[in-house]
């Protein structure tokens, strides 16, 4: 991996949906991008279509692997090469009833918590080391408001946690010039739900939701990376420990 000249975002689950949209805006802002991902063809991907808006480099890393895990933490820790911006995009989602859930479901959500947890923490500390930084964790409507045609007891459980740790971050962080913040999106375009809808299917599923969202369809990608653009940049530096509804108005109320 070439060594950048300047700071970078780190952004997990970057080769697609949120994440990738995101490093798309970041690199059209001239901000060169490392984006770690599970599959090694959909990173190839990304780094193709994505470099030729800026630098982008990838790490192939399986969040539940701990030698993965970790590989990604001591990238983060090489201090000499600043993490200026960090996200948390990686995500899984299928909805099981409560009484239907395995360990192993559970398991899938809050293995994935971990490792975001420890990665932020590497990043933080680089961020600590060199002026400070802004992250973004991608939570969810879920984590607010249950659905009961999508029961997410696990899901909403981790992403949940994910809001409380937003908070809590924002408050131990503002010393060292780290602003926290989250977003929280209802129904949106994008891979995630390939694990339990066929994605010759996905579109006409997904539309059938256009009217569960107050604005009358639901997001995109884009959608979403533009609020995240946003808490990230600094005219939101007055905005930490946030949780933002990024939901076509759905935390107001549902048709």
């Amino acid at each position: 991996m070439k060594p950048f000249n300047q700071s970078y975002a780190l952004i997990i689950g970057g080769s697609s949906g949120i994440g990738y949209a995101t490093a798309k805006r970041l690199l059209e802002s001239n901000i060169p991008v490392v984006i770690v991902g599970s599959s090694m063809e959909k990173l190839k991907t990304a780094q193709s279509e994505l470099s030729r808006f800026g630098q982008i480099e990838t790490i192939q890393a399986n969040l539940y692997h701990e030698a993965d895990i970790q590989r990604v933490v001591d990238f983060a820790g090489n201090f000499s090469q600043p993490i200026r911006f960090l996200v948390n995009a990686a995500g899984y989602f299928k909805p099981t009833p409560f009484l239907e859930h395995t360990a192993n479901d559970y398991n899938t959500y809050l293995d994935l918590n971990r490792a975001s947890f420890f990665i932020t923490q590497a990043a933080a500390r680089n961020m600590a080391a060199n002026g400070g930084g802004a992250i973004v964790n991608v939570g969810s409507m879920w984590a607010k408001q249950a659905i009961k045609a999508t029961p997410s007891s696990a899901y909403s459980m981790a992403k949940a946690g994910l809001h409380a740790l937003t908070q809590h971050l924002a408050m131990e962080l503002a010393d060292h010039n780290i602003r926290v913040n989250a977003v929280s999106p209802a129904v949106v375009r994008t891979p995630i739900y390939e694990a339990f809808i066929d994605p010759t299917e996905l579109d006409a599923t997904l539309s059938s939701f256009n009217s569960f969202h107050p604005i009358g369809r639901i997001g995109s990608a884009d959608d979403v990376a533009t609020t995240i653009m946003f808490l990230l940049s600094y005219e939101a530096k007055w905005v930490t420990g946030a949780v933002w509804d990024v939901d076509g108005g759905v935390m107001a109320g549902r048709n």
